[in-house]
């Protein structure tokens, strides 16, 4: 019996190209798949059109999954796949699985013995990390952190901590709205010659990536209200 695949399939950061952040491969891999996990319906629609599928957008078919509702409707998605028919997941923006909810997918198709496939995109995690100069060796995402300025700062000082002690490099973001509360406390913080940089909106025309000592920054207003961001701290 011919069982379907998973494709881990990445899609655009922001408003770019599609030849700057995606193999042709890629588009012969899509170009295939009627199936689609998301977690928002409409933007992928948009994406997939944009990427220039092939089969009409209204003749695929889409399921939502996100952070708030984790329902995982398995048995439907074997029976797609035990016909012989792959599936995709598509994050919102950037590579499946990665500070994205279609983790959940993949476990269970590993443990049912489904081939996973991850194809190949752009990351803001890994981008930002590329374009930092800090230590790419030993690096650990912290995803969101607190969003209560006391527990923030808590987090903030623990990350740094981890950072001198075992030169591990700390990744972490925000949503966008609350950049500049986070930078604040941030420079607030932390050491003088702590290094930070702020990668934003990467992959886009107005991409912005500096890395400057904490004491540099405080005499800094970086633009960052409101724009994709990636922060990553090290020394």
């Amino acid at each position: 019996m011919l069982i379907g695949k998973i494709f881990l399939l990445p899609t655009f950061l922001g408003e770019t190209s599609v030849d700057r952040i995606m193999p042709l491969y890629n588009a012969e891999v899509f170009n295939n798949i009627k199936y689609y996990i998301v977690e928002n319906e409409r933007t992928a629609r948009r994406a997939l059109a944009k990427m220039g599928h092939r089969q009409k957008i209204s003749e695929l078919i889409f399921f939502e999954i996100d952070k708030h509702n984790k329902t995982i409707e398995w048995d439907k998605f074997f029976n797609i796949l035990k016909n012989g028919d792959n599936i995709a997941i598509m994050s919102e923006a950037g590579c499946p699985g990665i500070a994205d909810p279609g983790d959940e997918i993949v476990k269970l198709a590993h443990k049912n013995d489904i081939k996973v496939v991850p194809l190949v995109g752009a990351s803001s995690i890994l981008l930002a990390l590329m374009a930092s100069g800090a230590n790419g060796q030993n690096f650990k995402f912290n995803g969101y952190i607190p969003i209560k300025t006391y527990e923030r700062k808590q987090k903030i000082k623990s990350m740094e901590t981890a950072a001198i002690r075992f030169n591990e490099t700390q990744i972490f973001i925000e949503t966008p709205y609350r950049n500049m509360q986070l930078f604040t406390d941030i420079v607030d913080t932390c050491n003088s010659e702590t290094l930070l940089t702020i990668a934003c909106d990467l992959t886009i025309d107005n991409e912005f990536i500096t890395t400057k000592n904490i004491k540099t920054w405080k005499m800094t207003q970086p633009d960052i209200n409101k724009r994709q961001a990636v922060f990553v701290l090290f020394t």
